[in-house]
């Protein structure tokens, strides 16, 4: 039996997942937690951080060991990521001072982002982020925080983010990666010595209230006495700096070179896309990602299994009244008839702005739409269409990148969630009209924290990011149907204009819009 163990553990959204693997990389044991976001008002989305984040992590890892009966100083390093990025200020003794404001879905900082704009200018802002600012970016929810709550900001001894916040509590350092930093943190920090720029600091916080910079898989301290008794790990264990749960989703699945797309479906979705240099479109994102050299183009929709639990909530309640009491999963009830239906719903169009729209509209006042409704309409045809809008939100973001003849995108492998639900799988195929793989082993972000926990610490065999690809074995690949994808052609043109003409009154509808 080998005795070097690695541990990876990922906090979401809406659950919490981790995994031991072995020397080979092979998954030893799985654990998944869960818990709720909060929506105190519309376009505020929040965590408790203390209880969410590190009480999911105690439990994680406590299961873990247990499972497994591994001694714990067997552990040889554990990897940590969480969903990023987001607001989570700190006072000295490493305690939250409000709950956490999440990425991008949180739209409460419209107002800091307009007056960051006007301070800086429209031009400067582009040449920053090769786009306009947006609720992805952390500096307008510190500067929210600085405006809207001094009392929080004047004890504020850091910001973190998720990832940030759980090294942190094991270590005492407090560390953010690159990737994280420079892109979501941007322009607080130097991109070329990783350093906090003071005059740009100015106006939304001090240089001193954020955390140091360094690579993901750096080992950036190891679990203190106090950390080792609330999680069972062994005191000394070397953790990594860790990253946000898409960039180690990216990792578990491969993206470690140009061409390779990770298609992340959990309660967003999360598109990752290799390439060899920047490329700014002010509808989507670019980053240095994770692995040294490499760069990317990413997008973002704010909803995906957020809209579809939204409908098992709303729409399908006798489903989850029947998982509840032992019978199936409430998502495969809920898909009963939906596969009989035709592509297309009957001539329905869903726009999932359920949460307002990160990439490419960037509108975070944005709301659902389901266009289209006749009487003979049933709710597995909203169902079915709410499947489908997702995919024509990736495909109206893939086809975007592909403007850009530096981004090519040779090879799609979907993780997440999402992946489960093999009609989906296939309805996405069918509209992007390209191959969307899956890997054979799905735990997800967990299974990159847990590579790359092994990568941090030298373990022969996972000396690089590349190396690192020879434990992602393929799993099922799902081939479009030609047929299915011209009709689906029809639809995206629809998909395409609807938020168009209807923004306007969209934005009449948004509660923020009207109070200001």
């Amino acid at each position: 039996m080998p005795n070097a163990y690695f541990m990876g553990i990922d906090t979401g959204t809406n659950s919490s997942k981790g995994v031991i693997i072995d020397e080979n990389g092979t998954v030893l044991a799985v654990h998944t937690t869960q818990h709720e976001m909060m929506n105190p008002r519309p376009g505020f989305y929040e965590h408790d951080a203390e209880r969410d984040w590190w009480g999911d992590f105690c439990v994680i890892s406590r299961a873990l060991l247990e499972k497994t009966g591994i001694d714990p100083k067997d552990i040889r390093a554990v990897g940590i990521s969480a969903l990023g990025a987001d607001c989570l200020p700190m006072d000295e003794r490493c305690r939250p001072l409000r709950n956490a404001i999440l990425y991008g879905i949180d739209a409460r900082a419209t107002d800091e982002i307009e007056e960051l704009t006007r301070l800086y200018g429209d031009e400067q802002i582009n040449r920053w982020y090769g786009r306009p600012l947006c609720s992805s970016d952390v500096m307008p929810k510190i500067l929210w925080i600085k405006n809207k709550e001094p009392e929080v900001y004047a004890k504020t001894h850091k910001f973190l983010t998720g990832s940030s916040y759980i090294t942190a509590k094991l270590t005492g350092n407090y560390v953010i990666d690159r990737f994280l930093g420079l892109a979501s943190f941007n322009p607080l920090y130097d991109p070329k010595t990783w350093r906090p720029v003071p005059e740009l600091c100015a106006p939304v916080c001090r240089p001193d209230q954020l955390a140091e910079i360094r690579e993901a898989a750096d080992v950036a301290g190891t679990v203190t006495a106090a950390a080792a008794a609330e999680t069972g790990l062994a005191e000394g264990t070397p953790v990594i700096t860790g990253t946000d749960d898409s960039g180690a989703e990216a990792i578990s699945c491969g993206v470690v070179e140009p061409g390779k797309m990770m298609l992340q479906l959990g309660s967003s979705v999360y598109m990752i896309l290799g390439t060899e240099t920047l490329i700014d479109d002010e509808r989507l994102w670019r980053e240095a990602f994770i692995v040294p050299g490499l760069c990317d183009i990413s997008a973002g929709t704010n909803t995906a299994g957020s809209l579809t639990k939204w409908y098992r909530d709303n729409l399908f309640p006798e489903a989850l009244a029947m998982e509840r009491g032992g019978g199936p999963d409430a998502y495969q009830t809920m898909l009963a008839g939906v596969a009989e239906i035709p592509p297309g719903s009957g001539g329905l169009v869903t726009l999932p702005y359920f949460a307002g729209e990160r990439t490419p509209i960037n509108d975070p006042l944005a709301r659902g739409a389901v266009f289209g409704l006749t009487l003979s309409h049933t709710r597995a045809h909203l169902y079915r269409s709410a499947l489908e809008s997702v995919g024509f939100s990736i495909r109206q973001q893939v086809r975007i990148m592909e403007t850009h003849p530096e981004a090519r995108v040779e090879r799609i492998i979907a993780v997440g969630g999402g992946v489960k639900n093999a009609l989906w799988m296939q309805i996405i195929a069918d509209i992007l009209g390209k191959p969307v793989s899956t890997p054979e082993e799905t735990v997800g972000a967990c299974f990159g924290d847990a590579l790359m926990a092994a990568l941090g610490v030298g373990w022969p065999g996972f000396e690089s990011y590349a190396a690192l690809t020879e434990f992602i074995r393929a799993g099922k690949t799902y081939v479009p149907d030609p047929a299915a994808h011209e009709t689906y052609c029809a639809y995206q043109t629809v998909y395409d204009e609807l938020y168009g003409v209807t923004k306007e009154l969209m934005h009449r509808l948004s509660v923020p819009k009207a109070k200001r």
